[in-house]
């Protein structure tokens, strides 16, 4: 079972999302640190992966949705 996410952590994870759709992939790595760090001024790294992770998430499940 996985974490749950609070409100902000989702709402804003919705919004870089749909900001960047195509520019995600489905791996945690440098280049989406860099895009959230970039869209969103979080003031601390374990949030700013929180994020990362949702957003993460949010692409996987597009990907499928799209196969």
């Amino acid at each position: 079972m996985g974490r749950i996410k609070s409100r902000f952590v989702k709402s804003s994870g919705d919004k870089i999302f749909e900001a960047g759709k195509d520019e995600f992939t489905g791996e945690f790595d440098k280049k989406n640190k860099e895009f959230v760090a970039k869209h969103a001024k979080v003031p601390s790294k374990k949030l700013r992966n929180t994020i990362l992770g949702h957003i993460i998430r949010l692409a996987k499940k597009a990907k499928l949705e799209e196969e």
